[in-house]
């Protein structure tokens, strides 16, 4: 029997961005583009490597901009760092990744897996992100704050193209 607080949880979030699939999708596939609004308002990415195909891997760090933010970060005090792996693109529809985070604390152990889905509708794109096997690490509050965030982010950065 499976213990009911070592099970993984899926964690959503979803926003009309006034801008096309095509330009939304365009903005995983440059790594400048998603260092400026993956990261959740109070943190600044930098991207150490890059290859946006179907197989290919990327490495960010995230870095929190005020040392004194609420929790400590997962790689360090002061940063999260990613390793990711893109499983799937579907061209202006999907993208999905598979990111799991540098960590000595098992509570961040493990991968999660990102659907990012893409639907056009007659004012804008309805952009939704469905994430797998969040580590427990998490907090739920956080994380759904997080995604947010980077919603309103990648808004701000498409928007107006």
């Amino acid at each position: 029997m499976t213990n009911a607080s070592s099970k993984k949880r899926t964690d959503t979030a979803s926003r009309v961005i006034m801008a096309s699939p095509s330009t939304i999708y365009q903005a995983f596939l440059n790594p400048e583009a998603l260092a400026s609004w993956l990261p959740p308002k109070g943190m600044t990415g930098h991207v150490d490597t890059f290859d946006a195909r179907e197989g290919g891997t990327y490495r960010m760090i995230l870095t929190y901009n005020d040392t004194d933010h609420s929790a400590p970060g997962k790689s360090s005090d002061n940063t999260d760092v990613i390793e990711g792996k893109f499983l799937e693109f579907v061209h202006d529809e999907k993208v999905v990744q598979l990111v799991e985070f540098e960590s000595e604390d098992p509570n961040y152990a493990g991968f999660m897996k990102m659907t990012w889905a893409l639907e056009p509708l007659a004012e804008g794109t309805q952009v939704t992100i469905v994430c797998e096997n969040v580590p427990e690490g998490i907090r739920k509050e956080d994380h759904d704050e997080g995604l947010r965030s980077t919603l309103e982010n990648l808004a701000e950065s498409t928007e107006g193209q």
